[in-house]
């Protein structure tokens, strides 16, 4: 049996995803595209899992979609029939027409062309190596990039910034892309995925009901209006303040101890 083109791996409460195709740079096919929208379900279901990383084999993050697939006949593929039974899976895998329920932190090395920063706009913390570069280079082979940028980029870096990658396909470095803050930190080449899983760490041994409720309020409160976003807020807060971890935070807090969590 051939090698997954996805890795799902657990360590501990954590979940390590790896795109698994490093001979072609990680690009996107449709079997890894299925697997990749498996993965994210396995974790959005898993109750044991409170924050997951996404990462590439063999030093690079991805090169996007495989473009001497695209436009081709892959009904032969057998992957081309969940394609077809939803239409939906491509913008599942990509985190489009998803968010998962868990922060997810993004380790990434090498490349992260097309689809590779697609993705990335899916994430919530980008780690990345200083040599790495990133671009949606779609606009230079005539195609459009249908993984959510033209909508989110300019949500989340200035809009000229977003304009400027958009419309010239042009890479930028790993130092530019955190000056745009397209990532949140650089680090040594080769050290993305250990500071990925510092993070995951901390942000782990939080309550999970808490770190989930503050993911939510963060997202649907985005482009709501202040008065909006506040009352969303609350109602979303409330119930994590009362809750078992809650009170067990506070005990713990009272008796000096860790707390032990239990995501209730």
């Amino acid at each position: 049996m051939t090698e997954p083109h996805v890795l799902l791996e657990k360590e501990g409460y954590v979940a390590v995803v790896t795109l698994n195709r490093p001979k072609v740079l990680n690009a996107m096919d449709l079997r890894l595209l299925a697997e990749l929208s498996d993965a994210w379900d396995s974790i959005d279901e898993d109750p044991e899992i409170r924050v997951a990383i996404l990462t590439g084999a063999g030093g690079n993050f991805s090169s996007g979609a495989d473009l001497k697939l695209m436009h081709k006949d892959q009904s032969d593929s057998p992957w081309h029939a969940k394609f077809r039974e939803d239409p939906e899976l491509h913008w599942k895998a990509f985190l489009r027409n998803r968010r998962l329920k868990k922060p997810l932190i993004a380790a990434v090395e090498g490349i992260a062309y097309g689809g590779g920063t697609e993705i990335l706009q899916g994430t919530d913390i980008r780690v990345a190596g200083k040599s790495a570069r990133f671009a949606l280079s779609e606009v230079k082979w005539g195609l459009y990039p249908l993984g959510g940028s033209v909508v989110r980029l300019a949500r989340q870096i200035p809009y000229t910034m977003a304009a400027e990658i958009l419309l010239t396909g042009a890479s930028i470095d790993a130092e530019k892309a955190l000056s745009f803050g397209l990532i949140g930190s650089v680090v040594e080449d080769g050290q993305a995925l250990t500071r990925a899983r510092k993070l995951a760490g901390k942000i782990a041994a939080n309550g999970p009901l808490a770190v989930q409720g503050i993911l939510r309020s963060l997202r649907e409160g985005e482009c709501l209006s202040e008065t909006e976003a506040l009352a969303k807020d609350i109602a979303i807060g409330w119930p994590v303040h009362n809750s078992e971890d809650g009170k067990e935070g506070a005990r713990a807090f009272r008796e000096k101890r860790p707390a032990d969590f239990k995501g209730r």
